[in-house]
């Protein structure tokens, strides 16, 4: 005669049949972080059996960026408290990158000990996919554009990355290039080999030299050992040479042998290295022009440019900038542990405006600022810096650029803020206008400009005069 099922049987049972049929994936983990349960929605999702999940280390499974950074489950385990609908991706079997959104809460007994975590998940693919179909972008890796001049490139990345040739990114300061290097790579049949990144630009030959190439021990003081360089460490990978228009004549010859014969020399070593590396260039300099000029060597600039791919800067893609925010502002609120909803249409018609000369890497340092102000719901001119406000609203004029749709208080919210702005600039500077000038980002013409049409009268005595009568 066969055990009658008690009602904790029956709920269990019910539970196990309700998570194997939903569409979220679902697993827990113990205190250890070892997966100690995984559903089969999160099989589908992620392409790894049960089997091979249960007991394993979650980032070993998952690969998410989430996972380099601020784990939402991790926080949740540490703070005591859920998180809903954190978006991220992961990494599945097939190296593909999956967009999710993700809640944590912790697993408990019934007699409410905590056992671990658990972690629900679901796949947004379909939904990105139709998002930006609507919106009219095109994303690849961790690149999104609506821009007709980066849809040209996105078109061609994968026949690039096929190809092997040594490719030359031009673009200025913060525009991705080494984003798109990173894509390439990933596209290419060495994408599940190293990609390293090192910036030419800001190391000294001789340590430049040392760390491509390597040296052996007793090549000069202090070497006590050998040390295998960048290129023994991206071997059968990708190496991205930044900054290229900053390096010296003497290490250019040096790398033009190792492209053409593909071998170094280690400093101190008697036999040159076999090496089996692409090569990615970078710079924001004008390396043509350099070439032409007999800044750059000719010779080199021929063999590193069978491929040209030149990033357009963010003022010439301002369309980019509402879609830029909108992938900014997930990830800012999973480190700083906020919850910001997004941007109110005047402080976003302020950074459509801007003129980014730090291109994206501004905009994210400007989103970063917002987030020290602002804890939760919308992003406003209030939590800009100084500094955009003043600038965008001096670029623009008494009418500010107005977005369809705009609320018609908006140039009059952005005067008020820039006159507190440059009020607060000129106390600061003990009324040095050109200090205040300085600080704030414009001519001191146009500081008098926008002070008389602000309307702000200021004291007779400048601050420049009182240090100069001190002597400072």
């Amino acid at each position: 005669m066969s055990k009658s099922k008690t009602p904790d049987d029956i709920t269990s049972i019910a539970t196990e049949v309700i998570l194997e049929s939903i569409s979220d994936g679902v697993f827990t983990v113990d205190h250890q972080w070892r997966i100690t349960s995984f559903n089969r929605a999160a099989e589908e999702i992620t392409g790894v059996p049960r089997d091979e999940a249960v007991g394993r280390y979650c980032w070993e499974v998952f690969r998410s960026n989430m996972c380099e950074g601020d784990c939402a489950l991790k926080r949740t385990m540490k703070e005591g408290k859920s998180f809903v609908n954190s978006s991220t991706y992961i990494i599945n079997s097939d190296k593909r990158r999956i967009p999710i959104s993700v809640s944590t809460s912790l697993l408990k007994s019934a007699d409410r000990n905590v056992l671990g975590g658990a972690e629900t998940f679901r796949d947004l693919s379909v939904v990105e996919e139709l998002r930006r179909e609507l919106s009219g972008c095109v994303q690849l890796g961790d690149m999104v554009s609506r821009n007709r001049t980066m849809k040209n490139i996105f078109s061609i990345l994968e026949q690039v990355a096929r190809s092997d040739s040594t490719v030359l990114i031009e673009g200025e300061t913060g525009t991705g290039k080494e984003l798109l290097a990173r894509a390439i790579h990933n596209l290419s049949s060495r994408g599940t080999r190293p990609f390293v990144a090192i910036n030419c630009g800001a190391l000294p030959d001789t340590l430049l030299e040392s760390e491509l190439f390597g040296y052996k021990a007793g090549a000069f003081t202090g070497a006590d050992r050998d040390k295998p360089g960048l290129f023994v460490a991206a071997e059968g990978g990708t190496i991205l040479l930044d900054e290229m228009g900053d390096t010296s004549p003497a290490f250019q010859v040096k790398l033009l042998r190792v492209l053409e014969e593909r071998e170094f020399h280690p400093l101190g070593g008697i036999a040159n290295v076999r090496t089996d590396v692409r090569v990615i260039a970078a710079t924001n300099r004008d390396l043509s022009q350099m070439a032409g000029d007999g800044i750059f060597r000719r010779d080199l600039f021929y063999r590193i440019n069978i491929i040209h791919l030149h990033l357009p800067p963010l003022r010439e893609r301002r369309e980019d900038i509402p879609l830029l925010i909108e992938r900014v502002i997930p990830r800012m609120n999973r480190l700083k542990g906020k919850a910001v909803s997004g941007i109110d249409k005047e402080a976003l018609a302020l950074l459509m405006s801007h003129d980014y000369p730090g291109n994206i890497r501004e905009l994210e340092n400007i989103i970063e600022h917002a987030f020290v102000l602002c804890a939760d719901g919308t992003i406003g001119v209030r939590h800009l810096p100084a500094g955009v406000v003043a600038v965008g609203t001096t670029r623009r004029g008494d009418r500010p650029a107005v977005t369809t749709g705009e609320i018609p208080r908006l140039a009059e919210a952005i005067r008020s803020t820039e006159a507190e702005i440059i009020l607060e600039a000129l106390k600061r500077n003990d009324y040095n206008r050109r200090a205040t000038a300085e600080e704030l980002g414009m001519h001191k013409t146009t500081l008098y400009r926008r002070l008389r049409s602000l309307g702000i009268r200021l004291p007779d005595r400048d601050g420049r005069s009182v240090r100069q009568h001190l002597g400072i």
